[in-house]
């Protein structure tokens, strides 16, 4: 038997497999997804890679054929179902196997299980009192503070012995040594969610159901019957926002969990991360886990254990929660499913959405997709219908929220033009301040939504004009109020200079706001109120996300200043105003889907506000009123959006009317850059399909120069998906043997 590895070299020149013969001592244990030793090259250099399928025929002369040198100790066995999904998207997105490889096996090696060790009690209740009084006789306090400890408890850790009774080894030694105390280890287990440990879990099902309203009950007795009929065409579950989504998730999730069957839950930030755990903890109890890029390589390694154990069934986390290594894998739940962060901006460059399906279909499971605000492609396939083969999404629709007694928000535009015209030069409009003061009076709580972090857009000199710019990338440096100008791209730092480098006027200052400034503003205006930001700056560090919100859930501020991960999916009931202070900044970007975006921001921020039974107010600041973004969103009107929107991609023939590949290319050198870019163009020209394709480009990047590299995109626009990958292919062939492929890079992206 034979075994065809891929070698585990993240290089495009050996990304495809290499035959190997299988020893019959290892004939038992390899497997499709196992990670093996192999001799490699003209050296018989010892690598490692995985094993992704096993032959009895030999694809070259046998005698050439090396032989399997030994299984990785310790390394997580892969899945061969995960090995084949990374096969999947290496062809669909254009990547190394080895790229593939480490995004849908993001554990590999084995991590050591932490040990905790115990200090026990071996002597009985007489004899401990007995040597109690012994110790204190003799004097010997340190032997009396362990021992009178053992009276409370028979056991102690081991640390805190020595931490907090000042006992030291030598003080142990005659104790163990006599059989007074015995030292015992115990596995303890590396649990994210220990913390919600305390929480009683609901004792079943029941309960749950009789509080979901007609609308959601429809949903989850029509779900289950298809389900159990053997249709797993996706859905869709369109809700407003506060309809309840969740509570039906859960409910299909138990139905597939009653089936012996496991589900993921994907959510589009760790910030979200805190109250959805909680929520579904409350329903599932331990069988619920979480998996994120904030959690410690140890952390990640258990979880993987648990799901393959059984321990875990319900994994919840990013798009990397989707490679969770279940055995019977039945629902894949994607919460906010319109939002960009299931785009991966890393080769492979997956959509999760695309990824789940393709999940989904090699485990029998079913994919649901939930959005007060769908993707435009989501909704498109909803609304088409189709059969149970995939071709169309299942629609369903949540119209009201759900909690008795609460109801949509009042959204108010305000213009800023206006504002200005009026004098008031603040960002604050005048009716924005005053809601705020109305609402704290009453001792309610306020969101205030600026989607720019940082102190100031950037830092200009008065006299000269000049922007204070990365010396590494395209893009002005943006002042945090420590002084530090600071690039949000490549992470370059310097101080902000007390003069201008450019012509040493002292006229230099900050223009733009960003959270930090937004924060400093509210604490001049309202001094007495308690405030809280939250943006990558406040939660770069482990728990950040779960302590600030934590904090603003329990009624510790007043009002939460923040950037878009405030506004997504969170459920505060005492937030009755939402201050939306610029709704411009995501509608004028270089993005095709601008408008999209600003609309799915602006009704996920509104959707904050009002979902007690207190009324709820929205304050939407903006300098652009009237356009249909901003006017709909407003209006909470997704349909009027979708036809403005679908009318617009029609004309310019853009996704989803019809398939969008950009191919980015890159390098260090400007000259390099262009011979390339210029190639790639004629390649595609001469193509068969050009006559089909229309071609764009090449382009610079929106942002030309990201740390010290060039960058450049061709467009291709297509109706036909399985064109752009053929063109994809040709390209990616023809560039391995071009004259500067080691001086660039390429990344294909499906829009």
């Amino acid at each position: 038997m034979y075994a065809n590895v891929i070698i585990d070299i993240s290089h495009e020149k050996v990304d495809r497999t290499f035959q190997y013969r299988i020893p019959e001592e290892l004939a038992d244990q390899i497997q499709v997804g196992v990670r093996v030793r192999i001799p490699f090259g003209a050296g018989n250099h010892e690598r490692k890679g995985y094993v992704v399928e096993i032959t009895d025929r030999a694809e070259w002369n046998t005698e050439q054929i090396k032989e399997i040198a030994g299984i990785v100790p310790g390394s997580v066995t892969g899945q061969s179902q995960l090995i084949r999904l990374a096969w999947w998207m290496k062809e669909r997105y254009g990547s190394t196997m080895n790229q593939a490889l480490k995004t849908v096996l993001p554990v590999k090696q084995k991590v050591q299980k932490r040990e905790d060790r115990l200090l026990v009690c071996l002597l009985s209740k007489n004899e401990l009192q007995a040597a109690v009084g012994e110790a204190s006789r003799k004097k010997y306090r340190a032997r009396e503070r362990l021992l009178r400890a053992f009276l409370e408890s028979p056991r102690i850790p081991y640390g805190i012995a020595l931490r907090q009774m000042d006992l030291t080894a030598a003080t142990l030694k005659p104790l163990l040594e006599k059989g007074v105390v015995g030292l015992q280890a115990r596995t303890v287990e590396r649990s994210p969610v220990e913390s919600l440990k305390k929480i009683r879990p609901q004792s079943g099902r029941s309960a749950a159901i009789c509080r979901l309203n007609p609308e959601q009950q429809a949903i989850v007795d029509d779900f289950t019957a298809r389900y159990d009929r053997g249709d797993r065409r996706t859905s869709l579950i369109y809700g407003v926002t506060g309809s309840g989504k969740t509570e039906v998730y859960m409910e299909l999730i138990d139905h597939v969990l009653s089936q012996g069957r496991e589900a993921i839950v994907l959510i589009p930030e760790i910030a979200l991360t805190y109250q959805t755990v909680l929520r579904f903890y409350r329903r599932f109890g331990d069988l619920v886990s979480v998996i994120n890029s904030r959690l410690s390589a140890g952390e990640r390694y258990d979880q993987f254990e648990r799901a393959l154990s059984g321990d875990v069934r319900v994994m919840i986390g990013p798009r990397s929660a989707l490679f969770t290594p279940f055995q019977n894998l039945g629902l894949i739940v994607i919460d906010e499913e319109h939002e960009s962060a299931y785009k991966s901006e890393l080769s492979p460059r997956y959509h999760a959405r695309e990824v789940a399906q393709e999940r989904a279909r090699m485990s029998g499971a079913a994919l649901v997709l939930g959005s007060a605000t769908p993707s435009l492609e989501a909704y498109s396939r909803a609304i088409q219908g189709g059969g149970p083969d995939g071709a169309g999404y299942r629609l369903y629709r949540l119209t009201k929220r759900a909690k008795a007694g609460s109801r949509m928000a009042d959204v108010q535009v305000v213009d800023l033009r206006e504002e200005l015209r009026a004098g008031n030069k603040s960002i604050f409009s005048r009716g924005l301040k005053a809601a705020m003061e109305r609402e704290l009076a009453a001792g309610h709580q306020v969101m205030l939504f600026l989607n720019r972090r940082g102190y100031s857009n950037f830092v200009s000199c008065r006299s000269c004009g000049q922007a204070m710019k990365c010396p590494h990338c395209d893009v002005t440096l943006t002042l945090h109020r420590n002084g530090r100008l600071v690039c949000h791209y490549c992470g370059y730092q310097v101080r902000a200079p007390e003069k201008c480098p450019s012509c040493g006027s002292p006229y230099i200052a900050g223009f733009g706001t960003g959270t930090q400034k937004i924060e400093a503003m509210t604490r001049e205006m309202f001094p007495m109120a308690r405030i809280l930001r939250m943006d990558l700056d406040t939660t770069s560090k482990k728990g950040g996300h779960e302590e600030i919100l934590a904090s603003f859930a329990e009624g510790g501020a007043d009002i939460l200043v923040g950037t878009q991960m405030i506004v997504k999916g969170h459920d505060f009931p005492n937030v009755t105003l939402v201050g939306i202070l610029a709704a411009d900044l995501s509608l004028y970007s270089s993005d095709f889907r601008c408008g999209e975006r600003t609309f799915q921001l602006l009704t996920q921020a509104a959707g904050r506000a009002g979902r007690d039974e207190t009324p709820g107010q929205v304050i939407i600041q903006t300098y652009s009123p009237a356009h249909y973004a901003i006017d709909c969103a407003a209006r909470q009107d997704y349909e009027a959006f979708y036809q403005k929107e679908m009318a617009y991609r029609q004309v310019l023939h853009y996704p989803p009317v019809c398939e969008l590949l950009s191919v980015l290319v890159s390098s260090r050198d400007e000259r390099t850059l262009d011979a390339a870019v210029s190639q790639l163009h004629s390649w595609v020209a001469e193509m068969p399909e050009a006559a089909q394709v229309r071609l764009i480009g090449p382009a610079e990047a929106p942002i030309y120069k990201v740390n010290d590299i060039y960058r450049k995109i061709l467009y291709m626009k297509q109706e036909n998906y399985d064109i752009l990958v053929k063109i994809k292919n040709r390209l990616d062939d023809l560039s391995g043997r071009a004259e500067w492929y080691d001086r660039v890079m390429m990344q294909f992206d499906f829009a």
